[in-house]
Formats: structure tokens, C-alpha cells, sequence
């Protein structure tokens, strides 16, 4: 399977090397283990090895500073770095250094081995620049958990392509932050970065801010102005809150990404669109797709990567260090300087954070301000939390949200969505498509996928079930019905 090739590694912890030694082994690859980045680099010169394995932290010399020498005298080596510093800058430097793959530790075994084959197997390609360093290290992005781990490998590979990036996440989980990340540390960035909200623009006002418009293009328009798409001409274009943009000007974006060029609102010359598209959306656009709200078309040209950001109630082990970053930010700001006591760290860890990342920034804000105690401990936490609270809806007392309250309230915010009215047609059978699906998607599931029983269950035909089926697109369980 391996052809007998060597692999090389560099890790000063004599427990790691005997692990990834072993593991190697028992692979049917040859293995030469060493403590020292002077050592490898003697066996790079010497021409020995089909793989480097390589620590950051080593005694003599820093893992990263190694990727660049060797590309440079043995290019087609393939060079992986593993830390446990496990930070964005350090993703994105073994990116841009050239390094085939980082590994944050800890890792799974049979991760290192899959990269380990995707090494040797994979075709040679040019080495990608290598960025300015940025002596204040400053990092757009801060968290350790394996969640922002892979969050950083994909942001990390990404800047060195001009790929169409989708971030999506809840309000508050820094969609923005990715977005500047991408521009700051990739190809385009000596370039402008330029952001626009979608759901801050009066729609009728969308194409122009996009696109620019010449002088007498509409009432008002006095002179010509300048769009966003020309502003950020070679550098990074940011559409924030993509799913709010309004189905006109859904199809003149799409027809830019298609064919790369635009016109001003009113013009008729070609303007050649040099730029990298970022977008975000707090939304499912999926179901926005469904219900007719976004264009399928366009989110596919949108989607060619995707970033999912997790809201911060899946990353819960980030809070002490989020807590402490914006502690200090606080402080850099002209606050008194904090910090937090062990329980009131794990009283962070025990609140919901509806308001995610942007919460907990605001809440060290508010604690730095106004407690003049230099630890904050749990009851002060407890407190602010509480007093941030959303006072509870009037209906609550009531019981909980019946299925009729549940869709008008969905129906509500639909029909709200569409100040100008509701932009889709057959609106009866869309409606009743979304309650259908989920009915029928439960009682397959309850039944385990058979249908005579869930037609039964339904008090619905077996036919009709079956039409239905087709109709809505739903997985079956097949052989149980």
C-alpha cells in the first residue's frame, strides 16, 4: 500500500513520536524519528523521505520557519505541521508557508493516516505566496475547540484562492470577522474590503448601492455614483445578510457572477467586476429557496464553499478564552482591567447565549465597567445575566405555543418579509407543502418507513400517501412498507 516510503518526523515529546512511529509502522510505511528541526533538515538536504511530519515548538527552531526552506530545495516534498497551538495565525502561516496540511493537537490517529495517504497520492501544485507577517499577531478569531479548528484550516486554505465563500451562522457568531479574515491574510489584500448590509438598504436603493448609477438614472440622482461592486475593485466584496436581498436584484447579481461584468443603473458600458465575493446570512436559505424568497440559481453561484459558525452554545470550552479576549479588549479600550473567577467562568458556561459571541463581548464590557472589583465572581455574572434577560412574551402564561399559534407567527413574519407583497405564487399549496412535509416525515419515521401503517396513522389512502411522497421529495426507508 505505502511502496515502502519514508516518512520523516520532528517532535520534541518522545511520546508522540513513539505513537506516530508505531502507527506508521503497522501502515507499511518506513519511519525516521527525530527531536531536532536541525535534524530533519539534514535529512531533507540529504534528499531522504516522501513525507514530513513536523512539530511547531522544537528546541533549536520553530516547526513553520522549516516549511518555506524546504519547498524552496525540495518542492515536490509534502511538509504537514502539527501544534499544540492551536490558533488561528498558526493554521493560517502552515497554509501560507506552504504546508500540505495542519493538524491541531491532539488528533485522531486515523486522521493523520488519511492525510498522510492524501500527501503521497496528491498532484504537485505551485507553492502559494507567502504572506507579510503581521508582527502584533493580531487574532480575527479566537477559540480552541474542534469546531474552530476546522474553521481555521478552511479559512486558512481559502486565502490562498479567490473562491466564492458562503459564511452562515447565528447573529453575534462574527461572520464578519471570517469575512475580513479571508481578505486580510489572502491574495487580495492590498484591496479594498468592502461591506454592505442587504438588510439595512431600502430595496429600492439595492441595485444602485451595488451597482452605482449615472446621473439622471432616476429622480435625484444628480450626479453619478459609485457602487459597492467598484469600490471594492481588487480587493473583497462583503454582502452581509445575503438571504434579505430582494428578488430583483437577486437576478442582476446573479447575472454579474455568471458573466463577470455589470452596468450602472441606467449605463449601458460593461464594467469588468474584479472582485471576491464574500456573502453571510443569518437565514436558512434553503427553506427561503422553498418558500420562494431566494433564488436557487444564485445560491449555488453563492455557496461554493461553505463556513458554517457554530453559535456559542456548541463551543462551550471557548468561553474562558473568549471571556478573557474581550476582557482585555476592554481594557485596551480605556476600561479598568478584569478577570474572572473559576465559578464565574463556569456560571458563563451555564447561560444559553442567544446573542452568542457579541453577548459575552458586551457582558465583559459591562462587567468591567461597573464592578470595582478587580475578580468577578459568580453573583456578579449571575446578575448581569439576569438583568440581560428579554422581559418574557405576554402570552407565555397562557401555556405553550399551540401549532395554529406557531404557523400564524411563521405566516406573519413570511408576509412582513415583503413590505411590497408577497413576490411567489400558489401561496396555498406552498404553505400547505410545509406543514405536510414535517406530518409526513414523523409518521414515516414513528412507522419506521411503513407506509401502510402510516397511511393508516394519517387516515389517508395508501395511493395518496405515496403521491404525497413523490410530490414533497421525502426519504423513504424502503423494504418496511
Amino acid at each position: 500500500m505505502s511502496d515502502s516510503r519514508t516518512i520523516l518526523i520532528a517532535d520534541d515529546d518522545r511520546a508522540i513520536r513513539t505513537v506516530l512511529s508505531q502507527a506508521l509502522g503497522r501502515s507499511g510505511y518506513q519511519v525516521r524519528a527525530t527531536s531536532s528541526a536541525s535534524t530533519l533538515w539534514r535529512w531533507v538536504e540529504d534528499g531522504e523521505g516522501d513525507l514530513v511530519i513536523t512539530d511547531v515548538v522544537m528546541p533549536d527552531e520553530n516547526g513553520l520557519d522549516l516549511v518555506p526552506r524546504i519547498k524552496r530545495v525540495r518542492p515536490e516534498l509534502r511538509v504537514v505541521v502539527m501544534s499544540a497551538q492551536s490558533t488561528f495565525m498558526t493554521a493560517l502561516k502552515a497554509a501560507q508557508r506552504g504546508a500540505f496540511e495542519y493538524l491541531p493537537k491532539p488528533f485522531d490517529l486515523k486522521e493523520l493516516l488519511a492525510v498522510v495517504e492524501r500527501a503521497l497520492a496528491a498532484p504537485q501544485a505551485p507553492a502559494p505566496e507567502e504572506a507579510e507577517e503581521d508582527p502584533a499577531e493580531r487574532l480575527p478569531l479566537v477559540g480552541r475547540s474542534p469546531a474552530m479548528q476546522e474553521i481555521y484550516r478552511t479559512v486558512a486554505r481559502l486565502t490562498t484562492t479567490d473562491l466564492t465563500v458562503m459564511i452562515t451562522g447565528e447573529s453575534g457568531t462574527g461572520k464578519e470577522l471570517v469575512a475580513r479574515a479571508l481578505h486580510d491574510y489572502g491574495r487580495r489584500r492590498g484591496g479594498p474590503f468592502v461591506a454592505i448590509n442587504m438588510a439595512a438598504i431600502p430595496r429600492e436603493l439595492i441595485e444602485s448601492e451595488l451597482f452605482g448609477h449615472e446621473r439622471g438614472a432616476f429622480t435625484g440622482a444628480l450626479n453619478r455614483g459609485i457602487g459597492r461592486f467598484e469600490q471594492a475593485a481588487g480587493g473583497t466584496l462583503f454582502l452581509d445578510e445575503i438571504g434579505d436581498m430582494p428578488p430583483e436584484a437577486q437576478t442582476r447579481l446573479l447575472r454579474v457572477l455568471q458573466e463577470g461584468e455589470f452596468t450602472t443603473v441606467g449605463g449601458r458600458n460593461p464594467i469588468k467586476a474584479n472582485v471576491r465575493i464574500v456573502a453571510a446570512t443569518h437565514r436558512d436559505l434553503r427553506q427561503s429557496i422553498r418558500q420562494g424568497m431566494f433564488r436557487e440559481d444564485l445560491f449555488y453561484r453563492l455557496n461554493v464553499v461553505p463556513i458554517r459558525l457554530p453559535p456559542l452554545r456548541e463551543r462551550l470550552e471557548d468561553i474562558p478564552l473568549l471571556a478573557r479576549h474581550f476582557l482585555d479588549r476592554a481594557k485596551n479600550s480605556g476600561l479598568p482591567g478584569k478577570q474572572l473567577s473559576l465559578e464565574g467562568v463556569e456560571r458563563l458556561k451555564q447561560h444559553s447565549w442567544p446573542g452568542n459571541a457579541r453577548e459575552l463581548e458586551n457582558l465583559m464590557r459591562r462587567l468591567a465597567a461597573l464592578y470595582p472589583q478587580e475578580t468577578i465572581d459568580a453573583d456578579a455574572v449571575g446578575a448581569e445575566l439576569s438583568e440581560a434577560e428579554p422581559p418574557a412574551e405576554s402570552g407565555a402564561a397562557r401555556g405553550p405555543e399551540t401549532l395554529e399559534q406557531a404557523v400564524e407567527r411563521h405566516l406573519k413574519a413570511f408576509v412582513a418579509a415583503h413590505k411590497d407583497g408577497l413576490p411567489v405564487r400558489d401561496l396555498y399549496d406552498r404553505v400547505l407543502a410545509e406543514v405536510e412535509r414535517p406530518l409526513l416525515r414523523l409518521v414515516l419515521g414513528a412507522t419506521r418507513g411503513n407506509q401502510i401503517k402510516a397511511a393508516a396513522m394519517l387516515g389517508l389512502n395508501r395511493n395518496t400517501l405515496r403521491k404525497k411522497i413523490r410530490e414533497l421529495d421525502l426519504p423513504v426507508v424502503r423494504g418496511l412498507g
